[in-house]
């Protein structure tokens, strides 16, 4: 459609052209953000903050790295983390509930008592 074209009589054309124009424009976005993207920096934090953000002591956290169950990176004598690794180290700890284990149970019981 031509920008010249716009009258009275034909807006709801200019209206819906606009709209797929723009519809157009937002997937060129998303791709050129998804396919393009530069990967973001992460700023790692120091134990002070880490203490804060899993809610353990200092000398928790130092005990945790000794035996490398959380993860960190060491510079020297500095030890360095990243936030969302720390959160996913949170979230793979997760322990099921009382519903989800008799759920399993359950599905474990059908799926096998026909042999």
């Amino acid at each position: 459609m031509d920008d010249h074209d716009i009258s009275f009589n034909n807006l709801p054309q200019a209206v819906a052209y606009l709209i797929k124009e723009v519809g157009d424009l937002k997937l060129l976005l998303k791709k050129e953000n998804t396919v393009g993207a530069s990967p973001t920096k992460r700023i790692p934090i120091g134990i002070e903050e880490v203490s804060k953000l899993i809610g353990k002591a200092k000398s928790t956290i130092y005990s945790l790295v000794q035996k490398r169950i959380i993860p960190c990176y060491k510079n020297g004598k500095k030890l360095y983390f990243f936030e969302d690794e720390l959160l996913d180290w949170i979230s793979n700890g997760k322990r099921k509930t009382m519903k989800e284990l008799i759920f399993e149970s359950e599905q474990y019981k059908k799926k096998n008592s026909g042999k």
